[in-house]
């Protein structure tokens, strides 16, 4: 942000000169890509380009290695388990350095998953994501898909009422 003096110093003592991409709209745009590239195109490479070094998950199952390849790891098992998956942003919000995101996953089963044989089931999973930024790289992550719904839609528990 510029700032530069005006005229009526003694009432407003500048105004301000925005950049063309806000922090927040630039935070944004690397969330849509690492959605796009790394999850639907499976080009887990780009994890290197958007993610920090120093990546903290705070939602990743036990034994996952840390940072960047501990999240390569995750996204490649849901790759695995579910080949033809599409994740589509819902709703993206953003405040200073954090990007909060809704979205739905949709794939069918077909690979193994955390020791669950392939189904051949259809699933629609809600995920809520809310991802720390700084210097442009995605440093912090909280959430991520709906476990229970996912087990549920996948029949390894059963659902309310069943």
């Amino acid at each position: 942000m510029l700032c530069l003096p005006t005229e009526t110093a003694s009432v407003f003592p500048c105004f301000c000169i925005f950049p063309a991409m806000p922090l927040t709209e630039a935070n944004m745009a690397t969330n849509r890509r690492f959605y796009e590239e790394v999850i639907n195109q499976k080009r887990l490479a780009v994890v290197d380009e958007v993610a920090g070094a120093n990546y903290v998950s705070h939602s990743f199952p036990p034994g996952l290695p840390p940072g960047r390849e501990g999240l390569k790891t995750f996204i490649s098992a849901f790759h695995t388990a579910f080949p033809d998956g599409h994740l589509s942003v819902d709703h993206i919000i953003a405040s200073g350095d954090t990007v909060a995101t809704r979205l739905t996953f949709r794939g069918t089963h077909t690979g193994d998953f955390m020791g669950i044989p392939p189904t051949g089931k259809k699933v629609t999973v809600p995920a809520l994501d809310m991802a720390r930024y700084a210097d442009g790289k995605l440093v912090e992550h909280w959430g991520g898909p709906d476990q229970m719904s996912l087990m549920q839609q996948l029949g390894v528990i059963p659902a309310p009422g069943q």
